[in-house]
């Protein structure tokens, strides 16, 4: 069994995987990490190995507790990886998007993909049939466009996501609606159409926290995976047992 921690800007999942079969998540706040850890390794005592992916904070005292327990591998841009990374500044991928290209790699080879990972961020990634990643795209996410409206202006307000049901607002609430939301699908409709325009059969993933919010209202044909990165996480962590 493995263990696969994925931390984030905001969140932090575990996740147990046997094989390559996804067996329990779990998601919580940084602090409350140790305590997981503990039920997690608990319920679950066939955990031998352990891959950290750190894009948010995590601290030596966490590392160090978890590494009491397990062999732990942290990611970075130097591990072993099943795709060429063609990036011009491969120090500055992030740990997440190498995940995300790996299990693009591991479940779409001979494929050209995309993956859209609607977090903090909204990140594309492509990774071509002959197994090259060649890059991508760094936006702003749904909740940094609400925040910025409502921290950069003195009257705007701070909303939660909201799909709207019109395309014209007709108040300044469904208005905001209307700007974030329609902005953001209409982006990766756009982006989904250019790179189609470029490269035949294209595959395309939706994954990361808002891809539930966003995906019916796409027009593109997608596969929507809210697990992918840490189905990547996994499959470097088994890789690199070689």
């Amino acid at each position: 069994m493995n263990l696969i921690i994925d931390v984030g800007n905001t969140l932090l999942k575990l996740a147990v995987f046997e094989a390559d079969e996804l067996q329990h998540k779990k998601t919580c706040i940084k602090s409350d990490f140790l305590e997981i850890l503990d039920t997690i390794t608990e319920n679950n005592k066939e955990i031998k190995n352990c891959i950290v992916s750190s894009v948010g904070a995590f601290t030596k005292h966490q590392l160090s507790q978890l590494e009491e327990k397990y062999p732990v591998s942290v990611l970075t841009h130097e591990t072993k990886v099943p795709f060429k990374n063609l990036y011009a500044t491969p120090s500055t991928l992030g740990v997440d998007r190498i995940a995300l290209v790996s299990a693009a790699a591991a479940q779409y080879s001979g494929k050209n993909v995309l993956i859209i990972d609607a977090g903090s961020c909204i990140t594309f990634d492509f990774l071509s049939s002959e197994s090259d990643y060649l890059g991508g795209a760094i936006s702003p996410g749904v909740t940094m466009r609400y925040s910025a409206l409502h921290k950069n202006t003195a009257k705007l307000p701070l909303l939660d996501p909201i799909l709207p049901k019109s395309l014209i607002g007709n108040t300044t609430n469904t208005s905001i609606h209307s700007g974030v939301v329609n902005g953001v699908l209409n982006e990766i409709d756009g982006t989904i159409a250019a790179y189609r325009n470029n490269y035949e059969d294209l595959t395309v993933i939706l994954t990361g926290g808002d891809a539930h919010f966003l995906r019916d209202s796409l027009k593109s044909d997608i596969f929507a995976n809210s697990n992918f990165l840490l189905e990547g996480l996994n499959y470097i962590l088994e890789h690199n047992k070689y």
